[in-house]
């Protein structure tokens, strides 16, 4: 049974700016900080589901080729954020190679969540403590939005993947395998 998200505007008016008070995490502040338009969804989390991203994306109701997953990698000894879609997995050589390196692997879970200031399955590719090279999967554009984890486990945030890719410096290229 599909938990209901529920959604709130990020970004209102021409100026785009959010309601003084309504705090937020690292990543909606630098979304607002941006003036970038975009909607935050929360849902229930369910500790027991298999995965964070199918999650979300059943959660929300929205298609896991527009869920995004972010995961940390380790290329060569430096770590790099790679964000694809849930509906497929990290493709560790395209990474590599995208970030003109030899070798990929996961990075160890703790040191992912020390760097970045986030947990597992909440990590966000926006306001992390230390700001890594980011890879966006090519197929983000196809996309009018996507959604991103917000920064906290049960909470999506929805945007434009170009805004995304402008704030993370992301490069875009081919990482994602079905």
């Amino acid at each position: 049974m599909a938990k209901k998200a529920k959604k709130q505007q990020g970004m209102q008016g021409k100026q785009g700016k959010q309601e003084k008070g309504s705090g937020g995490t690292p990543a909606t502040v630098a979304l607002t900080a941006a003036g970038v338009h975009y909607t935050v969804h929360a849902y229930d989390h369910d500790p027991s589901h298999p995965s964070y991203g199918e999650e979300a994306a059943e959660a929300m109701g929205v298609s896991p080729d527009r869920v995004f997953k972010t995961l940390v990698a380790d290329v060569d000894g430096a770590l790099t954020v790679a964000v694809v879609p849930v509906a497929g997995s990290l493709d560790l050589k395209a990474l590599a190679a995208a970030v003109g390196g030899k070798r990929a692997a996961m990075a160890d879970p703790a040191l992912a969540e020390r760097t970045t200031g986030y947990v597992r399955g909440g990590i966000s590719p926006l306001g992390q403590r230390k700001r890594l090279p980011t890879v966006l999967d090519d197929s983000a554009p196809a996309h009018t939005t996507i959604c991103v984890s917000a920064g906290r486990r049960g909470l999506e945030v929805e945007l434009s993947p170009g805004d995304l890719a402008h704030l993370t410096d992301a490069t875009l290229a081919p990482i994602a395998r079905a």
